[in-house]
């Protein structure tokens, strides 16, 4: 007899809401993480990340206070006190998983674990090697920052996100990042928010260049405005030391090679799979590219061996890996998941806040899909006028034949909140028609979901009609 049913291998969300989900449904389980329970996103991702913005923007909102009528004197910020901050915020939810764990009586080991075979895990902990057999195992092992062959990377000063949110903290007066995508356009708005001289160096033509084209063309607008240099379309080559500065050169799109200098140089380029040396060579499922491939059960090619989040692939986020893990739990019980994971809300939270939800027209004509659109911007919302907001807009996508919701892009305020009323509506089937059913209150955000909906007919009460 096996000491447990299921083993997970990671605490991050997607490891511990599914080793919860298992116990809630009476499994014996047990929990392997090497460091912290939460994972990336909770001890250096997510929540530290909004813990520093909320910080960095409470401070960047006292130069609209003569605006709002409202005058300070002697404003000022102090970085240990906001990093003390994100560390109390980050110990509070910690503790709380913890209890959770507890609480749910899971086995929590703490140690990195290493699958020998498909029944059998060993874990190597502070003192000395454990092993535990089981009869299923749950891959959860998340990822860690990539940082690619350039050359200087390895020089005192280039960080990574881990050593922004986890490390000592740093106040720099000036700071290249490398990188364009989620993680580095919500760093960049905190540094700038603080008055640091910031440059974005990205390599592909737009920021957030996997999601809507408006969005990083909006962002753009917006940071250059807050004094942040946005560099696009530009190859970093090297990095070298700059008396106590470092230096980046990089190729810009005319193929011109430009340098700047910096305190410090941030690389954000994304991340990798975090499944190097996790399986025995007798026992190592199919991986592309260091991801392990499962299909639509989440079961690798070994039987009983399963993976989830990061580790498999795909959009990287603590909700679509907490998503994966119920659901893998559910289907290994003969239950069908409650949490639907192929709908994936993206946030990101700079100011204002972006929010998208399954496809942009572009990617439905892509697969062959005719669709109707409908875009408000938010200039004209009342709330948006009253929270001084800058440059919002809420886009939607219909199909044209079936007036089903298909995709929604939005870039406004509480974005990140109001963009599950569209996660919601996509995954039931909703209709264009049925979303209008339900009033929405005045003087709010979510009134310009109203307005792009009915701006799909061209009947937005609060847009000038369109030329025609």
């Amino acid at each position: 007899m096996s000491d447990f049913e299921l083993v997970v291998i990671g605490a991050g969300p997607g490891g511990y809401v599914a080793a919860i989900r298992a116990a809630q449904l009476g499994i014996k389980v047990a929990l392997v993480e090497k460091d912290r329970v939460g994972g990336t996103c909770l001890n250096r991702g997510c929540i530290p990340t909004k813990a520093l913005l909320h910080s960095a923007n409470t401070y960047a909102a006292a130069a609209s206070f003569e605006t709002l009528g409202l005058s300070v004197s002697g404003m000022a910020y102090d970085m240990n006190k906001i990093h003390n901050r994100k560390k109390e915020v980050v110990e509070t939810l910690v503790k709380g998983v913890e209890g959770l764990v507890k609480a749910n009586k899971i086995e929590l080991i703490t140690g990195k674990g290493f699958v020998e075979n498909a029944n059998t895990v060993k874990v190597t902990c502070a003192d000395g090697e454990k092993t535990i057999t089981t009869d299923k195992i749950l891959i959860a092992a998340g990822s860690f920052p990539a940082r690619p062959p350039i050359p200087g990377l390895d020089l005192p000063g280039v960080v990574t996100s881990d050593e922004v949110l986890e490390g000592e903290p740093k106040d720099y007066k000036s700071i290249i990042i490398i990188g364009g995508g989620v993680i580095g356009v919500e760093l960049a708005s905190f540094y700038a928010a603080l008055g640091c001289e910031v440059t974005v160096i990205e390599a592909l033509d737009r920021l957030l260049a996997n999601l809507d084209k408006e969005f990083g063309q909006s962002l753009s607008m917006l940071l250059k405005k807050r004094n942040v240099n946005v560099c696009t379309s530009c190859k970093v080559s090297k990095v070298e030391k700059d008396g106590d500065n470092l230096k980046v050169t990089y190729t810009n799109k005319k193929e011109e090679e430009v340098s700047v200098s910096a305190e410090g140089v941030l690389v954000a380029i994304g991340r990798k799979p975090n499944t190097a040396e996790l399986f025995a060579e007798s026992c190592t499922p199919e991986i592309n590219r260091g991801f392990i491939v499962v299909d639509e059960k989440y079961e690798t090619n070994i039987k009983g061996i399963y993976a989830i989040g990061d580790a498999i692939g795909g959009i990287q986020l603590a909700h679509k890996a907490e998503a994966e893990g119920q659901a893998v739990v559910e289907m290994i019980c003969g239950n069908k998941p409650e949490v639907d994971p192929h709908f994936v809300p993206s946030c990101i939270y700079t100011e204002p806040e972006i929010a998208s939800v399954g496809m942009t027209a572009d990617e439905a004509k892509e697969k062959g899909i005719a669709v109707k659109t409908g875009k408000y911007l938010m200039s004209g919302n009342g709330k948006s006028i009253i929270d001084l907001q800058e440059r919002g807009f809420i886009k939607v996508v219909v199909d044209e034949a079936t007036d089903k919701l298909l995709g929604m892009q939005m870039m406004c305020g509480r974005a990140t909140d109001l963009i599950s009323e569209y996660t919601m509506a996509i995954a039931n089937g909703m209709t264009r028609a049925e979303l209008l059913k339900g009033m929405r209150p005045h003087p709010t955000y979510c009134e310009g979901i109203s307005e792009a909906l009915e701006a799909v007919e061209g009947k937005s009460i609060h847009s000038a009609p369109v030329r025609k």
